[in-house]
């Protein structure tokens, strides 16, 4: 068993959530997306943040955004303290990558990897309350040599989370899914009674400990069309999810259905505080509907906090100032708000600050 991530510990004052921000993949827009996000100002007088990446890239897109520079640059193995503002720690070991490298690499799959370590070794040493993931490829992960679907699973193994899910919330809706990259045809073959409770118990826990919902309630969509219609169009909701329901109740959690699904993120809006679709597309066809430029991509189950973008890395618009902010902006306020809820449930209200030295200036 992995050593748990220690609680930032208190500080005097009310001191201002730390944020790490991954900047994901360089050829991608993640540097874009990062810097107008950051120089929303109401987005950064919410916390601190250290954006682990390659200030290059950065400095790069602000230059096409029109946006004047407004961080501190610090050598990444330097970038261990940010008193207020906007740290980079800067990856300059990192050289290859331009505007115009607009594909997967290996090198691009190494970096975004190493950002990626070093935002969840600075979580789980408790240096930042939460991490925020920019888009990575799957692809250049591969060619790196990482196995792992992406970063969820890659959260999962790093951490020794055993059950992890993952949760979207945008358009008034937080939605957890009991499968995710899954082939439809497949599920069939991993579809049990645990698989559908798991994200239940998550999607409740997180309710409580990080959105502050002292008794929330939950919908669960059903599988098939109808929800069967008494088995007329299979029996996967008195086979399997029923059971599911009831250990959750037994357990207790506010839980009702299954709905089906035709009409559940309908009738659920303002009725649950949060839904657990069972597929992929069954959860994320409202999201993207309701909420295509702001949703976020939660992971449960973890032991730190991670909001990601709901996006990829969009190459066809790398350098030309196209790319939307919103799901950035969306992620970095809720992976406030949660660290917020947390502190107020735990005391962890403030990050340890470690010896180091401060940024410079912003450059003019």
């Amino acid at each position: 068993m992995t050593e748990q991530p220690r609680s930032p510990s208190p500080a005097a004052g009310n001191a201002k959530p730390l944020i790490g921000i991954t900047m994901g993949d360089p050829a991608g827009i993640g540097p874009e997306v990062v810097v107008k996000a950051l120089a929303d100002p109401e987005v950064r007088r919410l916390a601190r943040f250290i954006v682990y990446g390659l200030n290059e890239l950065l400095c790069y897109a602000a230059d096409l955004a029109e946006i004047n520079p407004f961080w501190y640059r610090l050598p990444h193995e330097d970038a261990n303290r940010v008193e207020s503002g906007v740290v980079v720690a800067d990856y300059d070991e990192y050289t290859s990558f331009g505007p115009t490298l607009r594909h997967a690499t290996a090198e691009g799959g190494h970096a975004s990897l190493r950002f990626v370590d070093d935002a969840i070794a600075a979580a789980r040493a408790g240096q930042i309350h939460a991490v925020v993931t920019g888009p990575i490829h799957k692809v250049s992960w591969q060619m790196a040599g990482q196995r792992v679907p992406g970063h969820t699973e890659y959260f999962a193994q790093a951490l020794d989370a055993r059950r992890v899910t993952m949760m979207f919330v945008g358009g008034g809706y937080r939605i957890a899914l009991a499968s995710t990259h899954v082939a439809l045809f497949e599920l069939r073959n991993r579809f049990t009674i645990g698989y559908v409770f798991q994200p239940i118990d998550l999607l409740h826990e997180a309710l409580r400990n990080f959105f502050g919902i002292r008794h929330p309630r939950i919908a669960v969509a059903a599988l098939n069309p109808h929800a069967s219609e008494e088995g007329r169009f299979g029996d996967e909701e008195r086979r399997i999810i029923e059971p599911a329901l009831l250990m959750a109740r037994e357990a207790g959690i506010d839980v009702e259905g299954p709905f089906p699904a035709d009409t559940l993120f309908w009738m659920a809006r303002g009725k649950y505080d949060g839904i657990v679709a069972m597929y992929h597309d069954q959860g994320l066809i409202p999201i993207k509907l309701t909420a295509f430029d702001s949703a976020v991509n939660v992971t449960l189950g973890l032991p730190i906090i991670r909001t990601s973008v709901d996006h990829g890395t969009a190459f066809d618009i790398v350098g030309r100032n196209k790319a939307n902010p919103g799901s950035m902006k969306a992620a970095i306020r809720l992976a406030v708000q949660m660290a917020a809820v947390r502190a107020q449930t735990t005391g962890r209200d403030a990050v340890k600050m470690e010896p180091g030295r401060q940024g410079s200036p912003p450059p003019a």
